[in-house]
């Protein structure tokens, strides 16, 4: 309720309060009495007392509320370390052409971190080790942060398996999981860039341990006490949402690139997986489906997938609090961190980890 708060101000001829309005004042009692006899400004301030000031206009009023934060006592700080700020060597336009139309082709991630990282520079962690995530620490805007972003092009392990863009590998998860609990026992800010499609499946992965390493990477990065900032700068897809620091695991922030694409798996995936459902369907029941009505299912998934793939339609729904214009990165992560360093960071506990 307004009056509970510290100070309640009011405007005049358009701000009101009250337990009933006038139309359940008149089914009620019997009343008849206007919005302003009932509940304005000059009832609250000069009879009732119940608001202790009123002005003219909204500008009035804001001016009031800006010369209320002015007089606050400076609350502690959580210290994150900030440098001169610097921009970046590389142009931030350049972003335009490095990440490809074609969501499926794939491209260098550290190409798209330094062009909006402080002098483009980034110290990467474990480089040759788990290469599907980079993790690394840098600047922006001269606030030093740890970069969790999914590497898109294709790599190569030193044990000669090639590994596919965008997916999340047991060394990478492994990897990632020590890189956050590292950054929380600096206190440095954790930025999430996305462009995920899941974690590796299959018998060889299963036999590897993609669900404990996996495990520990969401744990490590759940229980983050430092601020989190998640940019999702392409594919968003299931469990990888997660595990990158999506919208359930409460980042500070969460923004989006007109490129993103948040689901549960792609419309493709979806579409594919479906029709084997229905078809199986049929089957069970002794009935054949058409190539005809096959592809006309296809179509229908496909297309109602695509829509809800939208980072508009995310944001609609306040999956995302924002799509943002790529060169504006720098700058929404660098209001965030300065918005949380006026929050004490707590004691970090990341619980039992799996080895």
């Amino acid at each position: 309720m307004p009056i509970m708060s510290d100070e309640a101000i009011i405007v005049d001829k358009t701000g009101s309060i009250f337990l009933a309005g006038p139309y359940l004042v008149k089914a009620a009692i019997g009343e008849e009495v206007d919005i302003e006899t009932l509940g304005g400004a000059s009832t609250h301030c000069e009879i009732s007392g119940v608001t202790d000031n009123k002005f003219p206009n909204d500008e009035a009023c804001l001016d009031y509320i800006r010369s209320l934060f002015g007089k606050l006592a400076h609350h502690q700080l959580a210290g994150f370390n900030r440098a001169d700020p610097k921009p970046p060597a590389h142009d931030p336009e350049e972003i335009f052409g490095i990440i490809p139309s074609d969501r499926s082709k794939p491209y260098d991630t550290l190409e798209v971190i330094n062009r909006f990282v402080d002098e483009s520079s980034f110290e990467e962690y474990k480089a040759l080790y788990g290469k599907t995530l980079i993790c690394g620490t840098a600047r922006i805007d001269g606030w030093a942060v740890g970069i969790v972003a999914n590497q898109r092009k294709i790599v190569k392990t030193r044990k000669g398996e090639m590994q596919m863009g965008g997916v999340i590998y047991s060394d990478s998860a492994d990897k990632a999981a020590r890189f956050i609990m590292n950054c929380n026992q600096r206190k440095i800010p954790l930025v999430f860039l996305q462009d995920v499609s899941g974690f590796m499946v299959g018998s060889k992965a299963e036999q590897g341990g993609i669900i404990k390493d996996g495990a520990k990477m969401v744990n490590a990065m759940a229980n983050s006490t430092v601020p989190k900032f998640t940019v999702i700068i392409g594919n968003s897809y299931g469990a990888g949402n997660y595990a990158m620091c999506g919208k359930a695991y409460d980042p500070r922030l969460i923004v989006a690139w007109p490129t993103a694409q948040i689901a549960v798996m792609s419309g493709a995936s979806a579409a594919k997986t479906l029709l084997q459902i229905k078809m199986n369907a049929l089957k069970g029941q002794g009935k054949q489906i058409t190539s005809e009505e096959e592809q006309k299912l296809l179509k229908e998934v496909t297309d109602r997938y695509n829509e809800q793939l939208s980072p508009y339609y995310a944001a609609a729904r306040l999956w995302v609090d924002d799509v943002i214009d790529p060169r504006e990165t720098r700058k929404v992560i660098s209001m965030g961190i300065e918005a949380a360093n006026h929050a004490p960071v707590e004691k970090f506990n990341v619980g039992v980890i799996q080895t």
